[in-house]
Formats: structure tokens, C-alpha cells, sequence
């Protein structure tokens, strides 16, 4: 709702008619603005008074990339996380590729299926770890080099990326930059 009135703002901008909706579309915006905290402090302290869903928010926040979007997200929208195998978490987020043996992409992978607002969550999470995270930046450098266009290398560091949250809370552990 908020990205729809800042559209309709810009668009009221655009038209020369802003100071006719100037009222109502400033009211509407600092009212959606206090709903959104209102919901972000209650989704804390929902975290915070459970212990499991307080020491899982912390492992994943100390990973390089997953900030406490990613985090909350994971912890709501994937709940299996850290009782499953890396391959179900991936598959479970939609970054798992999957074999088209049919139709017009015979012979071609892509990733499908999933929860999509948790894909879309970590394909931006994975826009920070790339640069952020050592190792994923290391993974996705070397993956730059060979050629990979962007949106494969993103998908790549996004799936690295749940698979590597999946196994840390698996273990109960917090992220350590991997020693080479």
C-alpha cells in the first residue's frame, strides 16, 4: 500500500495536481508509515519473547547478507529451516533448479516453484552478501569470470546463501568466516 501511494504521489507530482491531494496524501502516508512499525515492533517482540525463534533470528543475523528483513522472513515463511536438508531449503525458496523435459525449454533448467516472497526477499539479500559476505563474494567473482550472466550469479549466491542459513541453524551456530 505504501509503494502504491508513493507511486500515486509521483504521479500526482507529474500531473501538477500534488497540492490538490497534498492533505490527504501526506495523512495517508504517515498513517501506513505508524501500521508498518506498529506490525515491525509487534513481529519483534514476537521474536524476542520466544527463546528458539530468538537464538534462530540471531544465527541468521550474524550471517554477512541477512539483514533483519531476511531474517524475519526465513523464521515466518520458512519454519522447517534447520530440521531440513540444504536441497529442501532451496527447493523450499524456490532456487532450486528444476529440468524442463517438455515443451518449448526441453533440456533447460530454471528454478520454479517455492515460496516466491521468500525468493525475492533472499535474491536481495543476495545483492548485499555478494559484496558483504567474503566467501560468497569469492563465489560469486568466480562466477562473474566464467561469464555467468547477473541474474544467474544473484540466484547462485541466494541459493548459497539459504543453504548456508539452513546449516548454521541446523547446528544452532553462528556464521564464522570460513578459514582457508
Amino acid at each position: 500500500m505504501r509503494k502504491r501511494l508513493l507511486a500515486q504521489i509521483r504521479a500526482h507530482q507529474k500531473l501538477g495536481t500534488a497540492a490538490m491531494f497534498e492533505d490527504v496524501d501526506t495523512e495517508l502516508k504517515q498513517r501506513i508509515d505508524s501500521l508498518i512499525k506498529e506490525l515491525e515492533d509487534r513481529i519483534t517482540r514476537a521474536i524476542a519473547s520466544d527463546e528458539r525463534l530468538s537464538e534462530t533470528a540471531g544465527v541468521l543475523r550474524s550471517i554477512p547478507g541477512i539483514g533483519p528483513v531476511a531474517s524475519t522472513m526465513l523464521i515466518a515463511e520458512m519454519p522447517e529451516i534447520g530440521t531440513i536438508t540444504g536441497e529442501q531449503a532451496a527447493a523450499l525458496t524456490g532456487l532450486a533448479p528444476v529440468a524442463h523435459d517438455s515443451g518449448t525449454l526441453r533440456g533447460k533448467r530454471a528454478i520454479a516453484g517455492g515460496r516466491r516472497a521468500l525468493r525475492h526477499v533472499m535474491f536481495q539479500a543476495a545483492l548485499v552478501a555478494a559484496h558483504h559476505n567474503p566467501s560468497l563474494r569469492s563465489f560469486a567473482d568466480r562466477l562473474r569470470k566464467a561469464g555467468k550472466p547477473h541474474k544467474v550469479i544473484i540466484t547462485a549466491v541466494a541459493r548459497k546463501l539459504v543453504t548456508i542459513a539452513n546449516a548454521l541453524c541446523k547446528n544452532r551456530q553462528k556464521w564464522a568466516v570460513p578459514t582457508t
